[in-house]
């Protein structure tokens, strides 16, 4: 919550630099925040209720995605991964971060489990899967090549 409303548990809030709110909980909540982490020009507020928004349908059978912003090339979205999807082996030219919000993440690599944050560089590679338990991850794309202004 802050002062503009209550926010439900998996809502997604972006507050463009130089804004102010006073968050807080009544109950008690988990809060993953990053700040000034805005390209010049980037000013949207956006409130996204996860649980009640629209899931896309992905790149391969088995993979729901909700995106959240994009701006400038930096694309940050919700993906679904259903128990036994595997996305084909690509590139990431700008960097990628990932947030294993539940279930279990996996790439030739390692295996990724809830609570695991994954910071691949400019140029990174990799074939993620999901076995059994499949994931819901949090994932940005693309801000890892252009610099913060």
């Amino acid at each position: 919550s802050d002062e503009n409303g209550d926010y439900p548990a998996g809502s997604y809030l972006r507050n463009p630099p130089k804004s102010s709110h006073t968050p807080f909980s009544k109950k008690g909540c988990t809060l993953f925040v990053k700040l000034r982490h805005f390209h010049e020009g980037d000013l949207e507020s956006i409130r996204i209720n996860t649980n009640t928004e629209t899931w896309h349908q992905g790149m391969v059978p088995g993979l729901s995605v909700m995106p959240l912003h994009e701006f400038n090339g930096v694309g940050t979205a919700l993906v679904k991964w259903a128990p036994n999807t595997i996305f084909n082996p690509h590139v990431h030219p700008g960097g990628e971060e990932i947030f294993v919000i539940k279930g279990v993440f996996h790439d030739e690599h390692a295996s990724y489990p809830t609570g695991s944050w994954i910071r691949s560089p400019r140029y990174s590679k990799h074939a993620p899967f999901t076995k059994s338990e499949g994931a819901l991850i949090y994932v940005k794309t693309g801000h890892l090549d252009n610099p913060l202004q």
